[in-house]
């Protein structure tokens, strides 16, 4: 595990079962896709390895077998994270990956039903290492509604958010993530912890310089993981200015049960 073992914090942060981990995915097209996947783990017996429970990832899984190009994101409560480019190899029916995907207590009671199979990702490079302060959390999130009241970003045009959607999104406490596909084909997913609705078609973040940015026009894709575990995705148009970025909202789609990977809008 020379890339794992080699970057300060990052085994640890993999190895907890409630720390938010993002995979990216892209189809053949190029439309990216992001959802939280919070099974994933490091493998003990493969160099570089990271391995996922297939629970609820019906367009993840159609992209990883179309597409086996990944990006993910770790990041933990206190806000230190990680950006991984990754390559899918395959899935497992049975085995170890598979026990241990099953006895975690992630799986272990749920509701609904267990896994089908555990993905393996073999980890090709830690693209980037961060810390976020409370205070610069707080800092861009005001910043990106000062943005929002001043009509830097609009909402003409796009989808509506649903309701639930848009009250989720407007929350500060929340893990939000932006995923778009690079210029070398593998998808990139970094924090937008600060995005926000516009009226319902849109939403707003603060940039920064810290992270990079997709282009203007470029297909996105975004997702809201909250403390009650209630997740969404958004799929849009990025539209870049010098201090804010928007996606103007195409798709909608719920993140979890009772409608995992639905479209709402």
């Amino acid at each position: 595990m020379a890339l794992l073992q080699e970057t300060p914090g990052l085994l640890e942060a993999l190895r907890g079962e409630m720390t938010p981990k993002f995979l990216a995915t892209r189809s053949t097209e190029g439309v990216p896709n992001v959802v939280p996947v919070i099974s994933m783990l490091p493998a003990d017996d493969q160099p570089d390895a990271l391995f996922f429970g297939n629970f609820l990832l019906r367009k993840s899984i159609k992209n990883l077998q179309e597409d086996r190009r990944v990006g993910i994101l770790v990041i933990t409560p206190d806000l230190q994270g990680w950006i991984l480019k990754g390559d899918f190899l395959e899935f497992q029916r049975t085995g170890p990956y598979v026990d241990r995907q099953m006895s975690s207590s992630l799986l272990r009671y749920n509701a609904y039903t267990g896994i089908r199979n555990a993905g393996i990702i073999r980890v090709r490079s830690v693209e980037d290492v961060f810390r976020i302060s409370k205070l610069q959390v707080a800092k861009d999130y005001m910043l990106a509604r000062l943005a929002a009241l001043s009509g830097a970003a609009t909402g003409d045009g796009g989808v509506a958010m649903p309701m639930p959607v848009r009250q989720e999104f407007a929350k500060m406490a929340a893990v939000k993530v932006l995923t778009w596909v690079g210029r070398d084909g593998y998808p990139v997913v970094i924090p937008a912890l600060s995005l926000q609705p516009v009226k319902a078609e849109s939403l707003v973040c603060w940039k920064g310089t810290r992270f990079p940015e997709p282009q203007h026009g470029a297909q996105v894709a975004s997702n809201i993981l909250t403390f009650e575990a209630i997740s969404y995705q958004v799929k849009g148009r990025w539209a870049g200015t010098r201090n804010t970025g928007s996606i103007q909202i195409q798709e909608v789609y719920a993140g979890g049960p009772p409608l995992p990977g639905g479209r709402l809008a």
